[in-house]
């Protein structure tokens, strides 16, 4: 499994592996110095190592590049600076050393014991199948299936059948969606209008949910296939009525990093209303500063931080009351929210959400119908449907206790099913352009 996972991130990385591998020595080697005793030590080492090579290869261009501008703004040149900011992000980098900590973290806490294995230990910080992308995965999820794994014929099929599921989600729903949401957002602010700008904030809506719930799922899947169990990462987050709410159900593994490993490290909320509101606005930085080094991302998470405040101060109890109502503010918040995510820069994210709000009938419907077709029609009508739980809604009309007919069907329905539903994705494969997963970039 070490080898195999290696390979797998060798192939898209070439010597970056070498990162992974020494994030994987330093942290198997804190844990035991934690073991011996030097608690303090194996912890500084560890955090110190993680966060430095994450802050040097995510954030460098990001620090050099607005210290130039700001030198630049006081008319003070630095000759060749670019060179300085020419960093590559390796893959997955975030998720990760967030792992790795997490297991000194909780060694030096003593709720896990150190493993004195190394290879089993890399096997935890390489396992191909959510390393490029999640769920965070902390190793006392997983340190009982490193070495006693059962792989059955249920389990596989059900890991068979997740993967499939998560390849539809990005190839069908998730690339089309893409072929929208791209499009809009790739206006000049003189061409939008109300229409492109919600048209294209949807489609993104859609297309970072199931492009990103697509490639847990998959992970899950594989994951399933060797016999490993990890955590879900969504639980239909926009059924949610409150920011607070939809992150309790959007990337659950780092919202519980968060809360676990800094939140109630901070204090949580046991320090009075002050510490408490200051505790979720840093949190909520980090959060943003965690997705990418960019302006938008930190005002991003610092949006959100803010409306989690002022449900907390004022509209939780009052959206309680009134479901409906309280549905239709988290959508509007969330849909705004995704304009700020995915725009270049701040001017433009500025410039589309106030085109969201502009009646604007200048509408140039030749280029909406080009890219308006009926076949994203019919795809954002399967991401609405999907996005909401139908399957409970099926199962409770299916009865309980069914007939010799009614379980031939379905047993003969959901594997055929699911072929053609991998048919169907192999062909968007086989024509698409390359199309990453868009949490590789964090």
């Amino acid at each position: 499994m070490l080898l195999v996972s290696t390979f797998f991130y060798t192939w898209g990385e070439k010597e970056l592996v070498i990162l992974i591998l020494l994030s994987a020595i330093v942290d198997y080697c804190c844990g035991l110095i934690i073991n011996l005793g030097k608690r303090k030590a194996g912890l500084f080492i560890s955090i110190f190592f993680n966060l430095g090579i994450l802050v040097y290869f995510k954030y460098s261009n990001f620090v050099f590049s607005n210290l130039c501008e700001l030198l630049s703004f006081f008319k003070i040149s630095i000759e060749n600076s670019t060179r300085f900011a020419n960093v590559i992000l390796p893959l997955g980098i975030s998720f990760y050393t967030f792992q790795t900590m997490s297991y000194t973290i909780d060694v030096y806490r003593g709720t896990i014991k150190a493993n004195k294995s190394f290879i089993d230990f890399a096997t935890y910080v390489t396992l191909f199948p959510q390393l490029i992308a999640g769920p965070i995965v902390r190793y006392s999820e997983v340190q009982h299936e490193l070495n006693n794994r059962e792989v059955t014929i249920s389990s596989f099929s059900i890991g068979v059948e997740r993967f499939v599921i998560g390849l539809a989600k990005k190839m069908i729903i998730a690339n089309n969606c893409a072929y929208l949401a791209d499009a809009m957002f790739s206006l000049p602010n003189e061409e939008m209008n109300l229409l492109t700008t919600w048209l294209g904030v949807i489609a993104y809506n859609f297309q970072i949910y199931y492009d990103f719930s697509g490639y847990s799922d998959m992970a899950i899947g594989i994951g399933k296939m060797l016999g490993f169990n990890f955590p879900e990462n969504f639980n239909f987050p926009y059924i949610s009525k409150t920011i607070k709410e939809f992150w309790q159900r959007w990337h659950m593994t780092l919202s519980n990093w968060f809360k676990d490993y800094l939140y109630i490290p901070l204090g949580g909320n046991r320090k009075g209303n002050f510490r408490t509101y200051f505790n979720l606005t840093f949190v909520f930085f980090i959060t943003g500063l965690w997705h990418g080094a960019n302006w938008n991302f930190i005002i991003w998470g610092l949006f959100h931080g803010f409306f989690i405040l002022l449900e907390r101060l004022v509209l939780e109890k009052k959206l309680i009351k009134t479901p409906i109502i309280s549905h239709i503010y988290f959508i509007v918040v969330i849909l705004f929210s995704w304009a700020l995510f995915r725009s270049d820069n701040l001017s433009y994210a500025f410039n589309y959400m106030a085109n969201m709000l502009t009646l604007n009938t200048n509408i140039n419907w030749e280029f909406i119908n080009y890219y308006f077709t009926n076949e994203i029609k019919f795809v954002l009508i399967l991401a609405f449907i999907f996005a909401i739980p139908i399957n409970k809604f099926i199962q409770a009309k299916i009865p309980q206790k069914r007939t010799p007919v009614l379980n031939n069907a379905l047993m003969v329905f959901k594997p055929f099913g699911l072929i053609v539903l991998f048919i169907i994705c192999c062909t968007y494969v086989a024509s698409d352009t390359y199309n990453p997963f868009i949490y590789f970039r964090f």
